[in-house]
């Protein structure tokens, strides 16, 4: 791999990195196996191969003198590795014959081996040996040559057939490598499928029982960062829920005594101020309940049961709860229903998507406004839609309105800010996906809610 720069750098990865180091090894072992092979068998056809030409040149020497070698060709000589053997006189002045004339190799004036040159070809090394001079003054002198590069061809042919079974084993040593180091790595994948699949509102330890040693200690310090994350988050989720219970209370006592006070405040300017100060006051207990709702999301997820729930039923039902509301702002809320699907959720989540959508269109369409409820299939699927016509959302703002507290610049009074994170976090936990638009014609918002695609029932 290449850095920036041009350069060669480590892969990130520890697999491919135990990979190449194992090839390379293995292709060096292969290599250095191949070298020694041949630097041994070598010298033993070397030695072999000496022994062989002193025993034909005694054989010569002191056998018959009447004999002369049998002619060869250069094939015989320089292919087959034959050996030439040339008689010489016995003051070694003349060659009486010779099984190559073809070879200008004078008789060496010591006795034994000796490696000789004829030119500058490849097939020009030759090695020779020479026999003792005889006992007797008329006894001829024998030389035997052998051409060196058939000796070093020949050890390179030995030593490739050595080394054949490790190139073709070599494959499937690879092979094994990498089924083995894949096998050492899934414990890794494991541990990382099951951080992917952690509950950021409920991380639990990781199992350390199939971790090997050299990793343990990461995933023992990880899941001592969990740890210290789940403290935290408790920490925050009991204080937002003991600051709204706390909070309740006294809200809901200095509601009763403004509404006590409602007749005697005089008509004019007091009864204008007095009516900003119980919208305010309802505004803190709404936001209060959304606390409340909010930090219980934000709590472990439990084994909830799930059930069958109508969506239809359950969007009338909250519109009939929410109708207060649209008739204190004069909103006219219609409901359309085209289909019946159903859900398999807890009631209660999806009744918080929906009645935060349905409460967030009635805060901001203007009063005399129209929303509208419609139950719907998109290319198949069932959609609920949440229309109103109030001022929509600036594409700007349209990515940030789902964070916490978030409100859009210039909204009217009334909202926490907390309505569309509620709806979204209840909807990611029963597999529903929210989509915020705002109108083709310009006049309002629509909030989609894709639900989950109904089971298949159960074959009997």
């Amino acid at each position: 791999m290449t850095g920036d720069k041009g350069g060669w750098r480590r892969p990130r990865s520890l697999r491919t990195q135990l990979l190449l180091w194992l090839i390379t090894l293995h292709l060096a072992a292969a290599v250095l196996t191949a070298w020694f092979s041949f630097l041994a068998y070598g010298n033993l056809v070397h030695n072999a191969l000496d022994d062989q030409m002193r025993l034909v040149a005694e054989s010569y020497a002191g056998g018959d003198q009447s004999r002369t070698p049998r002619l060869l060709n250069s094939d015989a000589v320089l292919e087959h590795g034959a050996f030439v053997v040339q008689i010489w006189s016995p003051d070694g002045s003349r060659l009486l014959s010779s099984s190559w004339p073809d070879l200008p190799m004078p008789l060496q004036p010591r006795p034994g081996f000796g490696d000789l040159r004829t030119g500058p070809q490849p097939w020009a090394h030759w090695r020779a040996f020479t026999a003792e001079p005889g006992t007797h003054a008329d006894q001829r002198r024998v030389q035997v040559l052998q051409n060196e590069d058939y000796r070093r061809q020949r050890a390179l042919r030995r030593a490739l057939l050595e080394g054949l079974p490790i190139t073709l084993l070599l494959p499937v040593a690879l092979l094994a490598l990498w089924l083995i180091v894949s096998a050492a790595s899934r414990s890794l994948r494991a541990v990382a499928r099951d951080v992917a699949s952690q509950d950021e509102r409920s991380p639990t330890d990781l199992p350390l029982a199939r971790v090997p040693d050299e990793i343990a200690p990461l995933v023992a310090s990880f899941n001592h960062l969990l740890g210290r994350v789940r403290s935290a988050f408790a920490t925050q989720r009991r204080f937002v829920q003991d600051a709204a219970h706390e909070l309740r209370t006294p809200m809901a006592a200095i509601g009763l005594q403004i509404e006590n006070l409602r007749s005697h405040i005089p008509a004019g300017e007091a009864t204008e101020r007095f009516n900003q100060l119980e919208a305010g006051v309802t505004r803190a207990k709404h936001l209060i309940e959304q606390l409340l709702s909010l930090s219980r999301q934000d709590a472990p997820r439990r084994a909830t049961a799930r059930e069958a729930v109508d969506i239809e039923v359950l969007l009338r039902e909250s519109v009939s709860q929410l109708m207060v509301l649209a008739d204190a702002r004069q909103v006219d809320v219609g409901f359309e229903g085209s289909i019946a699907p159903v859900v398999f959720a807890p009631a209660a989540e999806l009744r918080s998507v929906f009645d935060n959508l349905i409460d967030n269109a009635l805060r901001y369409a203007p009063e005399g406004g129209v929303v509208d409820v419609k139950l719907h299939a998109v290319s198949g699927h069932g959609v609920v839609d949440v229309l109103d016509n109030g001022p929509g959302i600036p594409a700007d703002a349209m990515t940030r309105v789902f964070d916490r507290f978030f409100r859009v610049p210039g909204a009217a009074a009334g909202g926490s800010g907390l309505g569309l994170a509620i709806a979204r976090t209840a909807a990611e936990r029963n597999g529903l996906r929210i989509e915020l638009s705002n109108r083709e014609d310009g006049r309002g918002l629509r909030a989609r809610v894709h639900l989950p695609a109904e089971p298949e029932p159960e074959k009997s």
